[in-house]
């Protein structure tokens, strides 16, 4: 069970109390158990079928239980109260090469545009990428 993520006691007593405890219907699934298959998740990429069932329970009970605690604010308070604890660092740095980004943040495809000129001098100057506004200032 080495490569799965389980909380210690003391890392569990201090999150535990912070967790909702209203429940209705079916008995729950252990929280520290479902807990600890979203961190198992998030930590290796945020697959929720890369998930043991044995060990952490259904991944749907995963994947829904993080959702409604998103939707409470029950992860805003986790964070709060465990920044709390501890020194805050004054920067954090995130590495960008496993960010995912939507398609539409990237730019477009086709490699960088460049605007043709007629005068020598002005095809050998290079630049950036020309907006619309800069081409309509050049046409005065």
């Amino acid at each position: 069970m080495s490569d799965f993520f389980w909380f210690s006691d003391e890392q569990w007593a201090r999150i535990e109390p912070l967790l909702p405890t209203d429940t209705r219907g079916m008995a729950r699934v252990d929280d520290r158990r479902v807990l600890s298959g979203i961190i198992h998740a998030l930590k290796n990429g945020g697959r929720w079928a890369d998930c043991p069932r044995e060990v952490y329970g259904p991944k749907k009970t995963l994947y829904n239980r993080f959702v409604r605690w998103a939707e409470r604010g029950v992860w805003e308070d986790i964070f709060a109260a465990l920044a709390g604890a501890e020194d805050v660092p004054d920067k954090v740095f995130i590495d960008s090469t496993c960010i995912k980004v939507h398609r539409c943040a990237g730019g477009g495809k086709g490699g960088l545009w460049r605007m043709v000129s007629a005068s020598p001098k002005a095809a050998a100057t290079q630049s950036s990428t020309l907006s619309a506004m800069r081409k309509a200032a050049r046409s005065f």
